[in-house]
């Protein structure tokens, strides 16, 4: 189609066959119409937000194109599942390595305890955020 009618005025609306979109005249420009689907709401966690500061701040190519697509909620999901589990992963294996129990179990001075579960938590983050979230 054509961007002008019959009488050589610009069209409110037309249709450009070689992008396939259509366009909607406001004022003196053409304004693609398109429009962002709604995205199923999905709670994200900790890292699911992290992650998405940073794609905002950093990524905004991937933000955009997961935004377009709609899958951006999707994304922040795997990622915050991904992320928690590997958290407790690490803190597992750390724990198991210097043999401290993953819940207190009376054995030990509790201070001590939750002081290092906490470092093990605080290494698995690094870790977590270098991996997944600030990629």
């Amino acid at each position: 189609m054509e961007k002008y009618d019959e009488n050589v005025n610009l069209k409110k609306e037309y249709y450009d066959e070689s992008n396939g979109l259509c366009y909607e005249l406001k004022g003196d420009y053409y304004y693609p119409m398109i429009a962002i689907t709604k995205q199923e709401k999905i709670i994200i966690g900790k890292y699911g937000r992290a992650r998405l500061n940073y794609i905002k701040q950093h990524k905004k190519c991937l933000y955009t194109e997961l935004m377009m697509t709609g899958t951006l909620n999707q994304h922040l999901a795997a990622i915050d599942k991904t992320a928690n589990q590997r958290v407790k992963e690490i803190i597992c294996e750390i724990a198991r390595k210097e043999n401290v129990p993953m819940h207190y179990d009376g054995k030990m001075n509790q201070l001590e305890w939750v002081s290092l579960i906490n470092n093990y938590k605080n290494c698995a983050e690094e870790s977590i955020f270098k991996e997944l979230i600030y990629i």
